[in-house]
């Protein structure tokens, strides 16, 4: 065969690989704004942005379409490419699925302290694990895998802000705006987003300046993590010894696709206090949501106290970044949380105090600036 041949063939075959992908966008891109209702009288209106209604569960269902329509039309990816990335679970998850669609072999390096059910629900979707002790060792390893198997690295840390188009295309920013557009204060005063990759913060950041919007950006970032330490810093050189607690948010290194300069506020909120708000945001729902929901959720009460304090009235859009069913042994596990030194009583006591009196001052521990 004629290397002219084998380029028609490797281009039907992408063609036909991202028509799949698109059919998929098409079927499932966006999800549900939810209304979240306050305990007492508030100037703020706080909406909940549902990512856990993809088919994968997560707002990284979004992340890996992006980077799989980026690998095909780059090239790196063809009819018999085993796909390897490194993953602390909900994206391993995502790809795992866009694999499958594509018929194509999928291994995801993960760490030793993935929830079991993230790994078994990327074997579900035909993937396999390999596992790390250090969440810093997923990286050389994704790459070594790929190396050894002629596969690609989708390299979720690096591609993030480049595979998703922020200027528009349905990306989650332009979502939010477009539902955001029939309620009473549409154009929201804050967007809060945490950061794992630093994909999703860079695409609303981006877009927040593109479209010339007021709103702001606050990011949350769990102990542990070097973001906040970066953005504040200036230093992409920094490291971390542990890794986060919180699956799917906080990182041991700056990514390359953290962007601080599209940030305009982070906060440091301890872990326990994204368990005991995950907690709480759930029974207020109805229905479970994850740990990192929950570490944007204490950030948003603390930022819905700081606008009242300042007499200010908006809205306020977070996510619903997962479903908590995947951590039902974990963080849902009070032994679980004990062995791991996760004491949620103090947080889950100021939130109950909230539920009495209707007043965010008993969540308020500090007192951040939300200034731009």
């Amino acid at each position: 065969m004629t290397m002219r041949e084998q380029t028609r063939v490797d281009r039907t075959w992408v063609d036909e690989a991202v028509r799949r992908v698109e059919a998929d966008a098409n079927r499932s891109s966006d999800t549900h704004l939810l209304t979240f209702d306050l305990p007492g009288r508030h100037d703020v209106d706080v909406y909940l942005k549902d990512e856990s209604s993809h088919p994968t569960g997560s707002l990284k269902h979004r992340l890996a379409r992006s980077l799989f329509l980026y690998a095909l039309c780059n090239g790196w990816i063809g009819p018999t490419t085993t796909v390897v990335e490194a993953s602390s679970g909900s994206t391993a998850v995502s790809e795992a699925y866009f694999a499958r669609l594509l018929n194509l072999p999928f291994i995801a390096v993960v760490p030793a302290t993935t929830s079991p059910a993230k790994l078994e629900l990327i074997e579900w979707h035909g993937g396999r694990c390999q596992m790390v002790n250090h969440p810093g060792q997923v990286y050389d390893e994704a790459r070594r895998l790929a190396a050894e198997l002629d596969g690609h690295y989708l390299d979720q840390f690096t591609y993030a802000e480049r595979a998703t188009d922020w200027r528009g295309n349905n990306n989650i920013a332009e979502s939010i705006f477009a539902q955001m557009s029939g309620e009473a204060r549409p154009v929201p005063t804050w967007i809060v987003a945490s950061a794992g990759t630093g994909g999703t913060a860079a695409t609303i950041g981006r877009y927040l300046r593109y479209r010339r919007h007021p709103t702001r950006l606050l990011v949350p970032d769990p102990e542990n993590s070097v973001f906040l330490d970066a953005w504040r810093l200036g230093d992409r050189g920094l490291r971390s010894a542990s890794g986060s607690r919180i699956e799917g948010i906080g990182r041991p290194r700056v990514e390359p696709s953290f962007v601080p300069e599209v940030i305009d506020e982070m906060v440091r909120v301890p872990d326990a206090a994204s368990v005991a708000a995950m907690l709480w945001a759930s029974r207020r729902l109805g229905r479970r949501v994850g740990p990192s929901t929950g570490t944007s959720m204490w950030a948003t009460l603390q930022l819905v106290a700081e606008l009242q304090r300042d007499g200010e009235r908006g809205s306020v859009v977070s996510l619903i970044c997962d479903g908590g069913e995947r951590y039902a042994s974990t963080y849902y596990d009070p032994s679980w949380r004990a062995e791991h030194g996760i004491d949620v009583t103090p947080y889950a006591a100021a939130l109950d105090e909230y539920e009495r009196s209707g007043s965010l001052a008993s969540v308020v521990t500090e007192k951040p600036s939300y200034s731009s």
